[in-house]
């Protein structure tokens, strides 16, 4: 059936069939935001702990978690295309791969760093 008025027609487009935007129920969302707050009193809570080695590695999967779920749902990336969770999966895996062979390079030099360390440059 057509349409006799001309602004109607110019927008009813293909648009409104792909459905740009997926519309989340509050509660899901206000859910994900106590999550990354729990997430985040768990982050400053960790620092009170001595984990030694293992404290940039806590730090960072908690982080890696907090990143996914803000990607996941605030940024609609759960009901997109899975092509895009595939590469946002993949620049994951590269900073992993990028910060760890990072900190096994420093681990290499550290003990040049502190002047006191045995088997240090300036050291006994």
């Amino acid at each position: 059936m057509a349409t006799s008025n001309p602004v109607h027609a110019a927008t009813t487009t293909d648009h409104d069939e792909h459905g740009l935007a997926h519309v989340m129920p509050v509660r899901i969302l206000v859910n994900i935001f106590l999550i990354l707050v729990l997430l985040t009193i768990v982050t400053v809570g960790a620092t009170f702990f001595p984990t030694g080695n293992f404290e940039i590695g806590i730090s960072l999967g908690i982080a890696t978690v907090k990143a996914s779920l803000v990607a996941a749902y605030f940024m609609h990336l759960r009901y997109d295309n899975p092509m895009n969770a595939v590469l946002f999966a993949f620049g994951l895996l590269f900073v992993a791969l990028f910060l760890g062979f990072t900190m096994m390079d420093s681990a290499q030099y550290q003990p040049d760093l502190i002047i006191n360390q045995p088997g240090a440059l300036g050291g006994s």
